[in-house]
């Protein structure tokens, strides 16, 4: 095998290391932040009030932690692998999370679900095979700190309002974290932490989160992290390959419409067709 050739497989198997951890981590947060979400007192208040309080249980601090270990490594991903696959893959972590809860937790699973969890694995193998590794575009920083400076800012109120659209929401405001991601990943760990993006990041993976953590304890867990996910997957491939320089391997354009529709149209059945939350994780106080 030729240097050059060596050199581009090393960095899509470390790509690819990462985004399979990423997945697994994931999949084990949801799990726990379901659970404890369900439990929690239903008291008023949503959002950043909701997180105080869950701030206290410990498995949602384990569900957590989990979450911010997939962050990580999915950001390690982002520096080699464009975002239509990187944001497929983490999708799929509702699909692993529906096989934990069924191992673990004895959540019933139908024959839908198991179709479904079938297609979204092909579009995510469409995917990988027509990923080819790249290094992000440097956005300009003035217009990319405005644009997705704004839309961070407008997600929480937006979901006081529409409440029925807080997962989307959660998807917009985790679409900006990729795309922040995607154009900072790879950088000196100084410049890292000096670049206006890297906090527009940070402000808006909270942000995600508080809104999250809402649609949790409101319904069910995977239809809102579904939509969440859904959402998050269109824009964030979109952008990839619209702004960030994203490559698709020659030929094989239709491989990633195709993919990204599996996984997509995966994940939006799999939450439409999953039971309540309430059904699997009673809250506080229900019998």
């Amino acid at each position: 095998m030729l240097p050059h050739k060596r050199v581009v497989v090393s960095a899509l198997m470390s790509g690819h290391l990462a985004l399979a951890v990423s997945t697994v981590l994931y999949g084990l947060g949801i799990v726990a932040q379901t659970v404890a979400a369900r439990r929690a007192d239903e008291r008023p208040g949503t959002g950043v009030g909701l997180l105080a309080r869950l701030a206290a249980d410990r498995l949602y601090l384990l569900g957590f932690t989990g979450q911010v270990g997939g962050f990580l490594f999915a950001f390690l991903a982002r520096e080699d692998l464009p975002l239509y696959l990187v944001q497929a893959g983490s999708s799929c972590a509702v699909g692993l999370a529906t096989v934990i809860g069924v191992l673990l937790l004895g959540w019933r699973i139908r024959r839908v679900e198991i179709a479904v969890l079938v297609v979204m694995a092909c579009g995510l193998l469409l995917l990988t095979g027509a990923a080819a590794p790249s290094t992000a575009r440097e956005l300009p920083l003035v217009p990319a700190l405005v644009a997705l400076g704004l839309l961070t800012l407008a997600v929480l109120p937006l979901a006081r309002v529409f409440k029925a659209a807080t997962p989307v929401l959660a998807g917009v405001a985790f679409a900006v974290v990729a795309v922040a991601a995607r154009n900072v990943a790879g950088k000196p760990l100084l410049d890292l932490v000096l670049h206006p993006l890297t906090w527009v990041m940070v402000v808006a993976a909270f942000v995600g989160q508080a809104c999250l953590a809402t649609a949790l304890q409101r319904g069910s867990a995977t239809s809102a992290v579904a939509s969440m996910d859904a959402t998050t997957v269109v824009i964030g491939s979109a952008a990839g390959l619209a702004v960030m320089g994203d490559q698709i391997a020659a030929g094989r354009e239709w491989w990633v419409v195709l993919g990204v529709l599996l996984v997509v149209s995966g994940v939006l059945v799999l939450g439409s067709a999953a039971l309540p939350a309430r059904e699997l994780v009673p809250a506080r106080g229900e019998r």
